[in-house]
């Protein structure tokens, strides 16, 4: 029972860690919190749902589609709502309005265009779990959970060894400095933002899958924030901790205590941590010198 649950909160906390790198990543670079990211994987769930209904493509090339669906909404995000206050030298909490803007926007056209009803994936893979010493979990989580972390690593390694990783890094220190030092700054912003996208684009496509498509489900990544704020805003591997730490505690607690109390355990815990690390298990403290 304790492994089968364990590896059951592992498939969710991969996803949740999908979905807090995102986030983490926009942070780290613009210092705001994209409230939009969750409208982005709903966007992401619907392009592979139809990719696959309507045209019929396999999974993979579904998930492909996905991917590049939802950088490219990200980049247009960014593109539209955020650039402009960029130039402006605006405040982070404009930056956010427009991003809680942009996320009922998006909601809304979802429901104007496709309409509120629900979508269930077809199946792709069989209802038959992976059976091994007693402890049984299905082929979708499996794939989740492989994916997930392969794409994380991916991201990871992209960051440590290429050159646009690593000003990606130098910017999410100070964004000017590396700019006045030769990097293109739009360019990088619009990087991150697609490379946020890629990543909604998964996330999007296994929580379809796993649950069900409907123009709301963005609102499940506030999981996914409380999971970015737990390991650190802007820590990439805080993101990734906070998002496996939530899922396979919540699991838990669904298991062994009451699903009803799930989410107030999330939230309290959050609540708890803050007050104790203000800026999560791997944030930092950046003071701001003259």
């Amino acid at each position: 029972m304790f492994v089968q649950t364990l590896l059951t909160g592992l498939a969710i906390g991969g996803i949740y860690a999908l979905m807090a790198v995102g986030y983490s990543l926009v942070f780290s670079i613009l210092n705001f919190s994209n409230f939009a990211y969750g409208s982005i994987i709903m966007l992401g769930a619907y392009i592979s749902y139809f990719a696959m209904m309507k045209l019929g493509l396999p999974l993979g090339a579904a998930l492909a589609l996905s991917i590049l669906g939802a950088a490219a909404l990200c980049y247009l995000n960014e593109r539209l709502a955020y650039s402009p206050l960029r130039k402006r030298h605006a405040s982070s909490l404009f930056f956010m309005i427009s991003a809680m803007g942009t996320a009922i926007f998006l909601e809304n056209l979802v429901y104007a265009i496709v309409g509120a009803h629900f979508y269930a994936f077809p199946e792709v893979f069989t209802k038959r779990n992976l059976s091994f010493h007693g402890v049984s979990i299905g082929v979708l989580d499996v794939f989740a959970i492989t994916f997930s972390f392969a794409a994380i690593y991916a991201l990871h390694y992209f960051l440590q060894k290429s050159r646009t990783g690593i000003a990606i890094r130098a910017a999410s220190y100070d964004i000017q400095v590396c700019s006045l030092n030769g990097v293109n700054d739009k360019h990088l912003i619009g990087l991150v933002f697609c490379l946020a996208g890629g990543l909604a684009g998964i996330s999007g496509t296994f929580l379809g899958m796993k649950y069900i498509v409907y123009p709301t489900m963005g609102w499940i990544t506030n999981k996914a924030y409380i999971a970015a704020v737990i390991g650190g805003l802007g820590s990439l591997p805080g993101a990734v901790v906070g998002g496996i730490l939530l899922g396979v505690t919540e699991t838990f607690v669904s298991a062994y205590v009451s699903s009803v109390v799930r989410d107030v355990f999330s939230f309290s815990l959050l609540v708890i941590l803050l007050m104790v690390m203000p800026t999560g298990l791997f944030g930092r403290f950046l003071e701001e010198k003259v």
